[in-house]
């Protein structure tokens, strides 16, 4: 069964807030949901996306959530951010598999290790996908998605391997 809900790692949200496209988030069929964990690194980390980060919440364009959870806690300390793992990560990989949502992140092996220590499925959503989901719900253009797949390359050093979005369709 597919969950309604996203649960969103920083990586993916980053690719967002830089071309200033959180609208695509709220597009998207599922909703998004935020730990505050994940929040606390765009704020240190990415001080550029601040603004637009906080229009987002303004604009109510996701959902966020804090890891309280004595589950969702416990699984936050055994994924140990710090050992590979940022905070954000091991926030959002816990929420994810305790409340059996998708997780939506970009970086492979954090999943791989989450899964490992873990010993559980979970649904992966890469930035790829929330963008081939917009364009198969109507909800972004191809020729809009190819652009920003080719200002994410030229200004913003993510790659997709595709030539073009309908590649992956």
């Amino acid at each position: 069964m597919t969950s309604a809900i996203v649960v969103a790692d920083t990586s993916v949200l980053i690719n967002f807030l830089r071309i200033d496209r959180m609208d695509l988030i709220a597009r998207h069929p599922r909703r998004f949901l935020v730990t505050d964990h994940v929040e606390a690194e765009i704020v240190e980390a990415y001080p550029e996306q601040q603004a637009r980060y906080a229009a987002a919440l303004a604009a109510r364009q996701m959902d966020t959530c804090s890891v309280t959870d004595p589950d969702e806690l416990a699984l936050f300390l055994r994924l140990g951010p710090g050992n590979r793992l940022g905070a954000g990560e091991c926030s959002a990989i816990a929420v994810a598999m305790k409340r059996r949502h998708a997780l939506a992140i970009d970086d492979n092996s954090a999943v791989k290790r989450a899964i490992r220590e873990v010993g559980m499925e979970l649904e992966i959503i890469h930035t790829t996908d929330v963008m081939v989901a917009l364009i198969r719900a109507g909800s972004l253009a191809l020729t809009e998605a190819d652009a920003i797949k080719d200002d994410w390359e030229r200004n913003h050093r993510f790659r997709i391997k595709a030539i073009s979005f309908s590649e992956l369709l």
